[in-house]
């Protein structure tokens, strides 16, 4: 049976649908006699060279309520034009979980509504990175994700003790769940598999036996399938909101998680090839740990998790001026700002490049998270209240940069919905956000 369809926000100029007269407000009902789900079932319904495109007209047109079935002939990578309003085509698969370390349970009260959302969206998880449980899922949705090849997912694993998952995700659903990952490897799907690490939950023991089964989805040489462990983020908000409590981890912990990763990637590495298992940034920086070499992160999996970051800005940041000498006096100071958890760091970097280019005087400035709390140190979740607070009495110099993590995603905006140019005008100097990489930040200190 077909559904009501899909509304047309906008037709692409000189396309296909321009040329059929489709309009803006008309529905898509189906193709090739198939009902669209989401955007894969239009993604690949339209990549075939004959269509039969069924629209019905929408109001305000003269043939309101009429329905057209279009034939069209086109190359095979040729897109009609239609564009739809929500990027998914659907509506969003909420989580069904009351993880006991989900941050979005922790937020502060009265803040913009889309951070109170819990996704739990296999789609959103391949479009945007988003890390979902598989508890909301069953085995028509696996079949689904096989029919499109959608790779890689990112999935929240936490434990396979089926009973230490249910307990830490408050679903009963959360023991069976991962019976899907073996469907899901076999079917050539990319896995990007996390733990979030609770102290007395999954640590230890726990930790060892999680690794360990995770392992055995893996084939000889990695397969597209690695996993890692984060720590969990505590927000001084649990105890107002009734959450259980959680203990931090301390420097002997992540010390100890160091320790665990190390010896699963050399057994690893020495057996199938590949390390799989990778340990965040924060676990080394709180640990006073070396961070390992770029070589150890192998091809970099888990990057946009927070691991290896800090290794691959350095190699970035040394390639970029490596054998560059100069005089910056152009620009002679600068402020850098950084979190807790980064900041020896980033004094590094600053005084590698105060020592290459002449006259480059450089300024980190530790931002302390009093809105979320002492415990969360990275500097993608400072507010701009925070950083104007703590910076309004200082000498900033002739510009301010940050890291494009600080903002939301595409705009130019923090969580508390503080802008940049509302920081500026608050500092009264220049603030420029850039991507956290290390050549970026080398291009925007000698930048004229």
């Amino acid at each position: 049976m077909i559904k009501k369809g899909k509304e047309i926000l906008a037709i692409e100029p000189e396309s296909i649908a321009e040329e059929m007269e489709i309009e803006a407000g008309d529905f898509l009902l189906a193709i090739n006699g198939r009902d669209v789900a989401d955007v894969f079932d239009f993604r690949m319904a339209q990549a075939s060279e004959e269509l039969e495109v069924l629209i019905k007209k929408g109001l305000g047109n003269e043939d309101a309520g009429a329905q057209w079935l279009l034939e069209i002939e086109k190359d095979e990578d040729e897109d009609l034009g239609l564009v739809f309003e929500d990027g998914l085509m659907d509506d969003m698969r909420n989580c069904g979980n009351k993880c006991i370390f989900c941050f979005i349970d922790q937020n502060a009260p009265n803040m913009r509504s889309t951070l109170y959302v819990k996704d739990d969206d296999y789609r959103l998880s391949f479009l945007h990175g988003n890390y979902i449980t598989l508890t909301n899922m069953n085995q028509s949705d696996i079949d689904r994700i096989l029919e499109h090849h959608i790779s890689p997912i990112n999935i929240s694993i936490h434990a396979t003790e089926p009973d230490l998952r249910i307990k830490m995700m408050n679903n009963p659903r959360a023991g069976r769940s991962l019976d899907f990952l073996g469907d899901l490897v076999d079917g050539g799907i990319s896995l990007s598999l996390q733990i979030v690490l609770c102290k007395g939950y999954n640590d230890g023991v726990q930790l060892d036996k999680t690794i360990e089964d995770l392992s055995k989805y893996m084939p000889d040489g990695g397969g597209g399938c690695s996993l890692s462990v984060v720590p969990v983020g505590l927000t001084k908000y649990r105890g107002q909101n009734g959450l259980a409590a959680l203990e931090p981890l301390d420097a002997a912990d992540c010390a100890n998680v160091v320790k665990q990763v190390k010896y699963w990637q050399d057994k690893l590495l020495k057996e199938k090839g590949t390390r799989f298992v990778f340990a965040a940034d924060e676990f080394y920086l709180k640990a006073g740990t070396e961070m390992p070499a770029p070589e150890e992160y192998e091809d970099f999996p888990q990057i946009d998790n927070g691991v290896g970051m800090i290794t691959a800005m350095r190699q970035e940041f040394e390639s970029a001026i490596a054998g560059r000498r100069g005089d910056a006096s152009h620009r002679p100071h600068i402020t850098i700002i950084t979190g807790v958890a980064a900041a020896e760091f980033m004094k590094e970097l600053a005084a590698k490049a105060e020592a290459c280019f002449e006259g480059l005087k450089i300024n980190v400035e530790t931002i302390v998270n009093e809105f979320y709390g002492e415990y969360i140190t990275v500097v993608g979740l400072l507010t701009g209240k925070d950083i104007i607070n703590q910076l309004k009495e200082r000498e900033l110099g002739d510009v301010v940069l940050l890291p494009k993590t600080c903002l939301r995603a595409g705009e130019n905006v923090f969580l508390d919905d503080i802008s940049l140019d509302d920081m500026a005008e608050q500092l009264g100097v220049e603030v420029v956000a850039i991507e956290p990489l290390g050549d970026a930040l080398v291009a925007a200190l000698l930048q004229r």
